[in-house]
């Protein structure tokens, strides 16, 4: 085993590994930006090292400097948890080629056959496994996605070879919007994974989202431990996730998790993965591998009781897999549920801030992979992620039940959260009979239903734009010795926390339209810290209200910003590739 690990990440993840590190007596090294001085996994770490910036790109993502580390800090194995360099083939490579130090994960080769998704799709065409209709080389200019749209039937989808999580994935439904989609794709890509190229494939209107998770050591031996459903997502991204699936039959099951194994198989693939599939009427296709440890593990490892992250640990220092398939069985069912910084009722807009209040739940059934405490900052340089709550119970049932605990006990202020949003799904229909589908939050859930569950479960108080504290407050009083939590309205003003010096940028607003835009007067103003992905107007230009002006990438989401008006373009004082923050003019019109 490795005496000393370097986790090449951040936040609960980062703390997630170095605890299975702790448990094989590896000690462990902690790297982290200037946004992240205070951070969870800094404290938790043996020992850290200050890598550069906020900006993930001169930081997290610097590979030089992190291999610099490793070597200065004496470890002999790097650990990439998921984002960042997690599936960066060339990264794994640099590792692999450092005398000394090992990479945890699969070979690069074997990243690089499957972390591209059309070298992915002809793997598992050749293992028998079904795929998607689409196309297994790169697409280069928008007549041949039109002619793809021509022969497979629109809608389609154009995917950024190295992209996930909705990432770098545009919806075309008819030749008008190729051109847009196209562009848009490979910006998100290139901006993304480093990679701009491009694939397109038929794109299923309502399936379910099952992936298989896998482990392979270097003895030939592949295991699957079941699956999980991951299908209520909102824009591609996951919010929700159970195993097992409850809408698989045993037969399907047994079939997915037997073409996982082959796929992986068949592509060299060691330590442990995740295969992705869609499902609908019966009939599943490939999707994607993530040649990584994925955010919803966790539910594989409470049904399963397979420690996922110990076991990548061991297979990268050579040991083999100690069961046989047919050891892993299913016992009981487990729910994640992603607690993020977003406004569910604002179209999950980003909201960061300062966690006034952070009292998380306890007791029997009840997992928290986290990195925060109260009084921490929720900054805008990364993604939104609070922490994720996991839940376990003797069955489905039982699970949602001990949920509503759980969740009724979560108590945040100071920001937006998705938990109004959780609590709502436990009394939905659709969700609590397991019949969602990848498009029921998008295109089925009334917006209306949000708006009231955020009014009903909302935090007390959240940080306004302005710095000031919201027009509410709530006190604690006795009556006859009863305690009471009252909501005074129209509060005197509250000082909340500001910037932290952290490069984390400004103290969360409340966002209260669908994407990042608002007019004030005649200025189009950022609503989040971010970053301009690109702009659409120049100086001149006439616009009509609903227009897109640019795009804001905020915590690793891209926003159109639109006016709010027409009119036409007086100012445009910002380029792609300048960081804003909140209030910041972006465009004025006349």
């Amino acid at each position: 085993m490795f005496d000393k690990v370097l986790v090449a990440n951040r936040g609960e993840i980062a703390v997630r590994v170095m605890a299975a590190c702790e448990e094989l007596g590896c000690e462990t090294v902690a790297v982290y930006s200037d946004a992240d001085r205070n951070g969870g996994h800094v404290d938790y770490a043996d020992v850290a090292y200050n890598v550069g910036p906020a900006p993930a790109s001169e930081s997290y993502l610097d590979q030089e400097t992190i291999i610099d580390v490793a070597e200065r800090a004496g470890a002999d194995a790097i650990h990439p948890g998921y984002g960042f360099l997690a599936e960066n083939a060339d990264f794994a490579r640099r590792v692999e080629e450092t005398p000394d130090i090992t990479w945890v994960g699969p070979p690069s080769d074997a990243m690089e056959t499957l972390g591209e998704k059309t070298k992915a799709r002809t793997v598992m065409q050749d293992a028998g496994v079904p795929v998607v209709p689409g196309t297994t080389e790169p697409v280069d200019d928008a007549d041949e996605v039109r002619a793809l749209g021509e022969e497979f039937g629109y809608p389609i989808a154009i995917k950024a070879e190295g992209g996930g999580g909705g990432r770098g994935m545009k919806i075309v439904r008819s030749e008008a919007e190729v051109d847009d989609a196209l562009e848009s794709a490979r910006r998100e890509g290139e901006a993304y994974f480093g990679n701009d190229s491009v694939y397109v494939e038929k794109y299923l209107e309502a399936p379910k989202h099952i992936e298989v998770q896998v482990l392979a050591d270097r003895h030939g031996n592949v295991r699957h431990l079941g699956e999980r459903d991951c299908s209520l997502q909102r824009r591609h991204q996951k919010v929700i996730e159970e195993a097992p699936s409850p809408a698989l039959d045993a037969d399907l099951r047994d079939e997915i998790g037997e073409a996982a194994r082959q796929g992986v198989r068949e592509a060299g693939y060691t330590n442990a993965g995740t295969v992705e599939f869609l499902v609908e009427d019966g009939e599943f296709y490939f999707m994607e591998v993530n040649t990584r440890i994925q955010v919803e593990h966790t539910v594989s490892e409470e049904v399963t009781g397979i420690d996922i992250v110990r076991w990548q640990l061991r297979v990268a220092a050579g040991e083999a897999l100690a069961f046989a398939q047919d050891d892993v069985g299913i016992d009981g069912h487990a729910i994640e549920y992603r607690i993020n910084a977003e406004n569910p009722a604002a179209d999950f807009t980003p909201t960061p801030g300062q966690l006034t209040t952070y009292r998380p739940p306890t007791s029997i059934g009840i997992r928290l992979d986290h990195a925060v405490a109260q009084g921490d900052e929720i900054g805008g340089d990364y993604d939104s992620m609070i922490g994720k709550l996991i839940v376990r119970g003797d069955d489905r049932d039982h699970c949602l039940e001990r949920s509503k605990r759980a969740l009724e006990h979560f108590d945040v202020d100071g920001v937006h959260t998705t938990i109004p949003f959780h609590r709502l799904m436990l009394d939905d229909g659709t969700f609590v009979a397991g019949d969602h589908t990848t498009k029921y939050l998008d295109h089925e859930l009334e917006a209306d239903a949000l708006e009231a569950a955020v009014d009903r479960w909302g935090p007390a108080e959240t940080a306004d734009g302005d710095g000031t504290g919201s027009t509410s407050s709530e006190v604690t009083v006795e009556v006859d010795g009863k305690r009471f939590d009252v909501v005074i309205e129209d509060a005197l003003p509250r000082t909340t926390a500001g910037s932290a010096d952290t490069g984390g940028g400004t103290s969360g607003g409340t966002a209260t339209t669908d994407t990042a835009e608002v007019a004030t007067a005649d200025a189009i103003t950022a609503e989040m810290q971010g970053t301009i992905l690109s702009v659409a107007v120049d100086e001149g230009d006439e616009v009509a209200a609903g227009d897109v002006v640019c795009v804001l990438e905020a915590m690793k989401m891209e926003n159109d910003v639109v006016a709010a008006t027409g009119g036409t373009v007086e100012t445009v004082p910002i380029t792609a590739g300048d960081s804003v923050d909140m209030g910041d003019t972006l465009v004025t019109l006349e």
